[in-house]
């Protein structure tokens, strides 16, 4: 039984798939997380920034719990073609966003950087070579800073970018103006819920104007080719 609606991928740019874990493995992963932080959910004295960044580079426990989940791997299968992308065990970077403060300035339009250069950095392009996992450790609503995402703009960005490789801050506005007709969604759900998203697909932070900390890591999954317009996979027919 197939997990991704491909068809909705290739039209829409990214998928939501539910549940790749039980909820209680997004909680002990969140758990942990408290722990790193030296923060603790019962006292909202320690929140005193917008944004705290933890990692995961270990996929101990219930984070190499989600990150092995036989169901995010077929959904994997599905967007990428079997072979098409290459394992990870761990979930990677993790902007923690709290509410009741000063909103950060890191809410721009943007994709990730996806395209190793040879000094060792890293650039935006038109030929991708990862695509992203948003991975939701804890209930995320409308309120509560979801990732914002323009449906569809992946198409926008590789007309913008062909094959170029650009920094990814002058990319920034560029890719905003080319997607800002686009209608927009958010990454919302349960722990345990992840979003697939084409490397290509314009998204920013939102403002937290909840009352409960957003909890999610963003993670790239490197390909084993850079993403191309073509009749292949799900990423290559997402930017026909």
């Amino acid at each position: 039984m197939s997990i991704v609606d491909v068809d909705r991928f290739v039209a829409d740019g990214f998928v939501k798939v539910e549940a790749v874990v039980p909820r209680e493995v997004g909680d002990a992963a969140r758990a942990l997380v408290w722990q790193q932080m030296g923060l603790s959910p019962d006292d909202r004295s320690g929140w005193l920034q917008p944004v705290v960044w933890a990692a995961d580079l270990t996929g101990v426990g219930p984070f190499g719990e989600i990150m092995r989940s036989p169901r995010l791997n077929q959904a994997l299968d599905e967007v990428a073609g079997p072979g098409g992308w290459v394992p990870r065990g761990s979930l990677g970077n993790m902007p923690i966003r709290f509410p009741g403060v000063e909103p950060a300035d890191d809410r721009g339009w943007h994709i990730d950087a996806s395209v190793a250069k040879p000094d060792g950095s890293w650039a935006v392009s038109g030929r991708p070579e990862s695509l992203l996992l948003l991975v939701l450790l804890s209930e995320v609503g409308d309120d509560d800073a979801p990732t914002r995402i323009r449906v569809g703009s992946q198409r926008d960005a590789e007309r913008l970018l062909g094959e170029q490789v650009v920094d990814p801050f002058e990319a920034g506005p560029l890719l905003d103006t080319a997607s800002k007709d686009r209608p927009v969604t958010y990454a919302t759900g349960l722990p345990g819920d992840v979003y697939i998203v084409h490397p290509l697909t314009v998204h920013a932070a939102d403002e937290h104007r909840g009352t409960r900390p957003r909890f999610m890591s963003q993670a790239p999954v490197f390909l084993t080719a850079p993403v191309a317009p073509g009749e292949g996979n799900a990423l290559a027919r997402a930017v026909l």
